[in-house]
């Protein structure tokens, strides 16, 4: 339409041209000169400008109102600065406007091009003291690049939609003043600064009552502790996984037994959070996994709870990619644990994390530099989290994890988190082996009293004790305590006496093989009490009682002697 308008308007000139007199056609040879036929304004908006020379009266006029000139028109004479102001384009697509420029009958054309790229609908936050997750909202057309000009600002999150948003993870403000931070947001051209402003946060007085016994005296204090597995931590609710919801009577049964801590695996994210941007965990959650956590403190037991399994956004994702969305949640889920639980005493130790790794890869020489260093920098976001909130959480033993727990690994690429506090931190790992006995049932048997029925020729005893000895030279005798996060090993039979004690002398020998070198042994039941594979249980849960005395028996003997 622009383009049949310009020629119909060129028609109309030549014509007028023809039925002029020739004074007439002298006076309609007008000298024009325009210094730019197009010009170009960033999708923000501006003013840019051309000058019309001219010596004889023009005027302008605009195919769309949202292009503005100033002057619209002048007597001539002269050279004229004429300013195009164009407001911010938000319409979701590059425009152009045409501007006529006419004297006498002689028509000219200049273009005003606006790209449309970026939209940033808020540039200036707050965010709050203790840290949170600021969202930016915008509109982009894809591409568009973002700089934080400090390190306490993380970019989080992106959606690369139309209408798309990006996450930053703003650090706790622990420099005793307020601070500014800025973000940059750039695409073709255009750039738009969002700034953060933070007002520092004033961290709890630490509180050293009840926290007296530091890492090694506490884990000295451990007897041996029993694994409430697969109930808190199930996706989907507490009995999701068949077992009965955890009371009291269940814990008074598993103190009964002998053990004098329990491991509290439980699930923070799926399910269990209100929104996935501010993470926030549902207070009914939290007060769910306090009631379990009183179960144990109140009976003068030790409590650990961790972050467990949740769908793999923790456990299957030490990676570069997820990296840093992987320490946004982490630090959002545990100042918000931390905080809630901040007033036990020493009875109650937290535990960063489990089992991360990459999901299926279980050959340690297929593990990266890149696994190790981003899985280590999720317990550095453990352990800042939560000494961040104060209280007695700036004198709580924390338990970090190794590589996927594993002890070989601990041993050879290893390297524990910084604390602000001496002597407060605790090392985990885990053994199932081995694996073709405790996890799996090709072997029905384990052990040298049991040889003759044909056990694996590694993962014995000698294979426990020369483990475990390199773990204290490593790490304990160093003042890094371990804890024996989860073992244990199937229920074979029920009713074959050789392979019921087989599994009660694996048991006993394992436990006694860590407590000899001071390693805090927790045993692994999940509950399932059948014959077969993944059957770990040994306190049946229903009926709150000892299902597999043997193995009881066997744990506390190798605890106890």
């Amino acid at each position: 339409m622009k383009n049949f308008l310009f020629y119909l308007f060129s028609f109309l000139t030549i014509a007028s041209f023809a039925s002029c007199s020739s004074d007439d056609v002298e006076q309609a040879n007008v000298d024009m000169d325009i210094s730019a036929s197009i010009i170009s304004i960033p999708q923000q908006g501006g003013e840019s400008t051309f000058t019309i020379n001219c010596s004889a009266p023009w005027e302008i006029t605009s195919d769309n109102d949202w292009c503005s000139v100033s002057p619209k028109s002048h007597n001539g004479g002269g050279s004229v600065q004429v300013t195009v102001t164009v407001p911010v384009n938000n319409t979701g697509a590059d425009r152009e406007n045409t501007l006529y420029v006419v004297s006498k009958g002689n028509g000219y054309v200049v273009k005003v091009e606006q790209s449309y790229s970026l939209i940033v609908d808020q540039t200036a936050f707050t965010a709050k003291p203790e840290g949170e997750t600021i969202v930016v909202k915008l509109k982009t057309s894809g591409g568009h690049t973002i700089t934080p000009n400090v390190d306490w600002i993380a970019h989080a999150k992106s959606t690369r939609l139309t209408d798309a948003s990006e996450s930053f993870t703003i650090s706790p403000n622990v420099t005793g003043s307020k601070r500014t931070g800025t973000v940059t947001f750039s695409l073709k051209g255009t750039q738009f600064d969002i700034t953060i402003d933070q007002e520092a946060f004033n961290v709890p007085a630490p509180d050293p009552s009840g926290m007296n016994s530091d890492a090694k005296t506490l884990a000295s204090k451990i007897i041996i502790g029993w694994n409430l597995g697969n109930s808190l931590e199930a996706s989907g609710g507490e009995t999701a996984w068949q077992n009965p919801k955890t009371t009291q009577e269940l814990i008074d049964v598993v103190k009964a037994a002998g053990f004098n801590a329990v491991r509290i695996p439980c699930n923070w994210y799926n399910g269990y959070i209100e929104n996935t941007e501010t993470c926030k965990i549902k207070d009914s959650w939290l007060q769910r996994v306090k009631e379990v956590v009183d179960y144990c403190v109140g009976r003068d037991m030790y409590a650990i709870i961790n972050i467990h399994y949740d769908g793999g956004w923790l456990e299957l994702s030490p990676t570069y990619d997820k990296q840093v969305e992987v320490n946004r949640i982490q630090s959002l889920l545990w100042s918000q644990i931390a905080t809630y639980f901040r007033d036990y005493d020493e009875h109650l130790l937290f535990s960063g994390t489990n089992e991360v790794r990459i999901k299926d890869v279980y050959d340690n020489s297929k593990v990266t530099a890149e696994n190790i260093e981003v899985q280590e920098s999720y317990n550095q976001t453990f352990v800042n989290a939560v000494r961040l909130t104060g209280g007695r959480n700036a004198y709580r033993n924390l338990i970090i994890q190794s590589y996927n727990t594993n002890i070989d690994l601990a041993l050879t690429k290893f390297t524990p988190a910084v604390d602000v506090v001496s002597d407060r931190l605790m090392l985990e790992v885990h053994t199932y082996d081995p694996w073709d006995y405790a996890g799996d049932t090709k072997l029905k048997y384990w052990g040298k009293p049991y040889k003759e029925f044909g056990i694996a020729n590694y993962c014995q005893e000698d294979y426990f004790d020369t483990l475990f000895a390199n773990l204290k030279a490593k790490f304990i005798d160093k003042g890094l305590p371990i804890i024996l996060g989860e073992y244990g090993c199937n229920r074979h039979s029920s009713v074959n006496t050789n392979m019921i004690n087989s599994r009660a002398y694996y048991l006993e020998y394992v436990t006694r093989a860590a407590k000899k070198v001071g390693i805090a042994p927790f045993v692994w039941d999940n509950g399932y009490l059948n014959d077969g594979q993944d059957q770990f249980g040994m306190i049946d849960r229903r009926n709150l009682s000892v299902y597999d005395q043997p193995a009881i028996d066997g744990l506390m003997r190798g605890a106890k002697e």
